[in-house]
């Protein structure tokens, strides 16, 4: 049964018609989902809960020209599906809006208004037609007014920051303190930024996307996106032995090295898994979930669908602190001092509280990163059943069905490992907690893998204009690795090339590695590429900046208390002074 929805389906001249910048900004200030795809206006309201990937990656392109993002997640075949929804065109170079989930803010669309008509600011409004729209969190900008915070105008209109912005609000000493470092720290990231990489103009970025649309046709061109299926079956023979040798040490009761084994099993699973999640292995969508749900759910208790749903959000809005949920880490890591600010997630729909935890935690992160990784899967867990038992996957749909084939995995899963394995097969709570605890410790190194190759690269916001391509390449490094190690970093050395094209099986990202450099040199972009420890140490680099950032903050905050200055009667009259 198909429950996919039946789009209205525009005639030919519909289609054809020229939608006005002011029309579509309109149409998202009423609550409407219009994305700009290859010249098309599409209207995907209707897809929103269907969608196999979930709907947050979707909010986060409305109002902008989503061509890149598009086309590199999504298959030919849905691509071309995907004009069903088309309601317009436009014409001429499409200026992105904010999305409205980022805290854009939108005029309504009067009736025959011209295009170049100021509209009064009495009917400029946020969007608020469903719970996942809100005002932005504070970002900074290196125009900002007060310690440089303000509120960015999604919409490219020509109000003045005055007019659009609050006034800047009453903040305490304590507060103005907090901001002005954190406001240090973002203006130093967003200038080694600007330093390093082309101008965020049009110029500039409009050549980018043309060269790396270019790019990814001499890809194809190459054969480069086809899969090497005798590379998988060289993957299930180590998988096979893996599984072996721990089934093997298990039944000779030595639990050490079958929990060894078994880590490893679950490490090297986790690529495929991963590949499969990408649509990488065979291009055909539910044969790949498949996969995917059988080796994440019923062999590692991991649910493929909210990994999905996580890893899209993060392909498209990479190192965003606000947004990207693969660093929204607190109360452990914070790896901007943005975070010192308490920021909502648009992702979790929470604030990420400064408090006193993450004060404490954020001081110690770079003696804390590996420790904490070490547990990293059984977040994994927590997380997997969250998104399953809270259905917050697609009920209709392509993807509807995967929620109960996931937890039938989970069941699954269970039974073998949980209860056949650590309860039946081990004779002492002792060996049990401790085959439990190596086995998931092993995983680690897939967790440091991961963590690599984006905690170190930039957090900052150049802006709604910058290209996808420059983007991906600024916020992801490259490791590398002798070749006859690719199987242990399982493809996830190659991040930086993943991101820009993350339809190449695994086996072939070697093989692009010189397409992709020649690339960055062409539109001087800079390629970051590390070797694995040289890596490790500009992650941890990092991760010290921000809590040497953190103790500053406390020693100031303490400095100021002893002498005063954030006493009540100081408080008061700080407020009183500014009521005058």
């Amino acid at each position: 049964m198909d429950n996919s929805p039946v789009p209205v389906r525009a005639n030919a001249r519909t289609k054809d018609n020229v939608l006005s910048r002011k029309k579509i900004e309109g149409m998202i200030a009423d609550g409407r989902s219009i994305v700009i795809v290859d010249g098309q206006v599409l209207r995907l309201d209707s897809w929103l809960k269907f969608h196999p990937g979930g709907y947050l990656a979707i909010k986060h392109m409305i109002g902008r020209d989503a061509t890149d993002e598009v086309n590199t997640l999504h298959s030919p075949a849905t691509r071309q599906r995907m004009s069903a929804f088309q309601i317009g065109r436009i014409e001429g170079r499409w200026t992105n809006f904010l999305p409205p989930i980022q805290g854009g803010r939108f005029r309504r669309y009067i009736e025959g208004q011209d295009d170049t008509e100021e509209i009064e600011s009495d009917v400029f409004s946020e969007t608020s037609s469903d719970e996942s729209t809100r005002p932005a969190s504070p970002v900074f900008d290196t125009g900002g007014e007060y310690f440089g915070l303000r509120r960015r105008a999604g919409s490219s209109t020509d109000l003045s920051t005055a007019a659009s912005s609050p006034a800047p609000p009453d903040f305490s000493p304590e507060t103005e303190m907090r901001l002005s470092i954190v406001d240090a720290c973002t203006r130093k990231e967003i200038s080694l930024d600007k330093s390093l990489y082309p101008p965020v103009d049009s110029t500039h970025q409009d050549n980018i996307a043309l060269e790396y649309r270019a790019l990814g046709e001499h890809i194809r061109a190459e054969g480069l996106h086809k899969c090497n299926y005798s590379a998988y079956a060289i993957e299930a023979v180590r998988y096979s032995i893996l599984f072996a040798l721990f089934v093997y040490f298990l039944r000779r009761s030595n639990f050490c090295l079958s929990a060894v084994f078994l880590g490893c099993f679950w490490h090297q699973l986790v690529f495929t898994a991963h590949d499969a999640g990408h649509n990488a292995i065979t291009h055909i969508y539910q044969v790949d979930a498949s996969i995917g749900i059988i080796i994440a759910n019923f062999l590692g208790g991991l649910s493929l669908g909210w990994w999905k749903r996580s890893h899209n959000v993060h392909h498209i809005v990479t190192n965003s602190p606000e947004h990207d949920p693969d660093i929204q880490l607190m109360p452990f890591f914070a790896l901007t001092a943005r975070f010192f600010n308490s920021l909502r997630s648009s992702y979790y729909d929470r604030i990420m509280s400064f408090d006193a935890v993450a004060k404490f935690t954020v001081k110690y992160q770079n003696y804390m990163y590996y420790p904490i990784l070490l547990f990293g899967r059984f977040n994994l867990y927590f997380l997997s059943w969250e998104y399953l038992i809270l259905g917050l996957g697609p009920r209709k749909g392509p993807a509807w069905w995967h929620r109960w084939l996931e937890l039938s995995g989970q069941v699954f899963f269970w039974i073998w490992f949980g209860y056949g394995v650590v309860y039946h097969s081990i004779p002492t709570w002792t060996s049990r907690i401790l085959f439990v605890l190596i086995s998931h410790m092993v995983t680690a190194p897939l967790h440091v893998q991961i963590t690599l190759s984006h905690y170190a690269m930039s957090t900052a916001d150049l802006g709604i204009h910058e290209s996808f391509a420059q983007k991906m390449l600024r916020t992801t490094m490259d490791v590398n690795c002798p070749q006859w190690l690719d199987f242990f970093h399982g493809g996830l050395q190659f991040q930086a090339i993943h991101h820009l094209f993350p339809w190449i099986p695994r086996h072939n990202l070697r093989r692009t590695q010189h397409l992709v450099q020649e690339f960055c040199a062409k539109v001087d972009i800079p390629y970051a590429v590390f070797t694995f420890l040289s890596g490790n140490k500009k992650v941890i680099g990092k991760l010290g900046d921000v809590a040497q950032q953190a103790r500053i903050l406390e020693d100031c905050r303490k400095a100021c208390a002893a002498h005063g200055v954030f006493s009540d009667d100081h408080a008061h009259g700080h407020s009183h002074g500014h009521s005058h």
